[in-house]
């Protein structure tokens, strides 16, 4: 895991769809073919967080289990 932006890349962002807007506490998301970047959705020039994509899965697994 890195908290460094990522560089020479464009990323597509996507936010949750339980975010309403209303500055709750809500994260983004953008995936490549190695990698998910994860930022907060209020500091969009803050840190990014970077994992590899393999342990987003196991991370999404995790949260689709309950």
């Amino acid at each position: 895991m890195t908290t460094a932006a990522p560089t020479g890349r464009v990323l597509v962002w996507h936010t949750s769809s339980y975010s309403n807007g209303a500055g709750g506490e809500c994260v983004e998301c953008a995936i490549t073919s190695t990698r998910a970047h994860v930022r907060d959705t209020k500091e969009v020039d803050g840190p990014v967080i970077t994992v590899a994509g393999s342990a987003w899965s196991v991370f999404l697994r995790g949260l689709n289990s309950g």
